[in-house]
């Protein structure tokens, strides 16, 4: 009775979801640039932080282009409130890293944080539901809070590198336990040019962990 009152729409083209479709229909999933770099080993995406932060594995599920499906569900996911576009990409990709023996021994699963003045304005981080669910699929632990985001920045999508500079305090560990041993995984909505995730993964490095990877459901390439 309410999916006849309030039926789910698709959230790439707003049709009626068929009873087995969640999220997006069928349609605009084949829609979805997928490249999922865990699948082939690519370590293309590994190699844009080359010299610049130490990962053991990278990999982005979808290429994001402009215009295209990828950044209307990004914009729906970040700014509408869609927060179900994160945990739909995120059991997805979570089902396939558990399925991976270079991701499924991760320990735990940290998200870039959001401003304090952001999430009390949009009421929610966008890498919530994606890291969460990827971390149930993995069996690891999930730390929202291992990392805080300290400054206001504009918005970093489509910004030259050369004006993206952030500082290296940017980000702020909320611990001093040390991650001795542990597998960490950095996850992020959306690598651009890859300054957020360089200074979220150096400061990960301070607590000394065994390795640290990256997820990300989106890269701009």
């Amino acid at each position: 009775m309410i999916d006849l009152l309030f039926p789910k729409i698709c959230q790439g083209c707003e049709t009626v979801l068929h009873q087995a479709e969640e999220v997006l229909c069928i349609f605009c999933q084949s829609q979805l640039a997928v490249i999922a770099h865990h699948r082939s080993g690519d370590p293309r995406m590994k190699m844009l932080f080359y010299g610049r932060l130490r990962l053991h594995y990278a990999t982005a599920l979808l290429r994001f282009e402009k215009k295209g499906i990828t950044q209307a569900l990004l914009h729906r996911l970040k700014y509408k409130g869609q927060q179900q576009i994160g945990g739909y990409f995120g059991k997805w990709l979570g089902s396939e890293l558990a399925g991976s023996k270079e991701y499924a021994k991760i320990d735990l699963v940290v998200p870039v944080p959001l401003h304090p003045r952001k999430k009390r304005k949009r009421g929610y981080n966008q890498v919530d539901r994606f890291g969460s669910q990827i971390a149930s699929a993995l069996g690891a632990a999930y730390c929202p809070r291992l990392l805080k985001r300290r400054g206001q920045k504009r918005t970093q999508v489509f910004r030259s590198r050369s004006s993206r500079i952030m500082d290296e305090s940017t980000f702020q560990l909320n611990t001093a336990d040390t991650l001795s041993g542990k597998h960490v995984l950095l996850v992020d909505d959306l690598i651009t040019t890859g300054m957020t995730a360089e200074l979220c993964g150096r400061t990960i490095w301070q607590l000394k962990p065994a390795s640290l990877s990256l997820a990300t459901i989106a890269i701009a390439s």
